[in-house]
């Protein structure tokens, strides 16, 4: 029982957004994500889980979660497999910029589960084969940093604003004067 006056913290909202495209490695990133929630005692009634047609998706469907200031952290899981052309570059890397954009802009920590191979069996092996199981890390990594937020002084969840650590007070003091602007 809790002591007077101490109201116990409800287990944390976490959203993941999941790619169907090469669904075989992403339903495995999500059994590992699932293993770590487990793991880490968090309900499955405060998880939402929503799929996306591919990578290029998981941006803009993360930043729309994060938004809504329910979620302490969000994981996106994705695998993009080289193909012959510059498609796999350019999805990489722009799924990669748009989802640390959203964990800047919000100070929603972000788990990058996105596995980005050359082959689908290194996909395979990297979501819960032999060398790991990125789905279980992305989870941990977002729920380490919503920690670490917390006890950091950062903004509770449900009151997550765009510009995320911007408007959390620093520490460190105020902010310096503007040129022009008095203090």
């Amino acid at each position: 029982m809790p002591a007077v006056g101490k109201a116990r913290r409800a287990a944390p909202r976490i959203g993941i957004v999941v790619s169907r495209f090469n669904e075989d490695v992403t339903r495995r990133l999500l059994a590992g994500a699932e293993r770590c929630l487990a793991e880490r005692r968090v309900p499955a009634s405060r998880v939402d889980v929503c799929w996306v047609a591919g990578a290029w998706e998981l941006p803009v469907v993360v930043r729309h979660l994060a938004a809504t200031g329910r979620y302490e952290a969000i994981a996106a899981l994705g695998a993009v497999i080289r193909g012959e052309t510059l498609h796999y570059e350019i999805i990489a890397a722009e799924a990669s910029r748009g989802l640390m954009a959203v964990a800047v802009e919000y100070g929603v920590p972000v788990g990058f589960g996105v596995l980005t191979c050359d082959t689908e069996e290194q996909a395979l092996e990297r979501s819960g084969g032999a060398v790991g199981d990125k789905g279980f890390d992305a989870v941990a990594a977002a729920l380490d940093a919503a920690a670490t937020l917390r006890t950091r002084g950062g903004v509770p969840p449900g009151q997550h604003r765009p510009g995320g650590a911007k408007n959390a007070r620093s520490r460190r003091g105020p902010p310096p004067a503007r040129r022009g602007h008095p203090r």
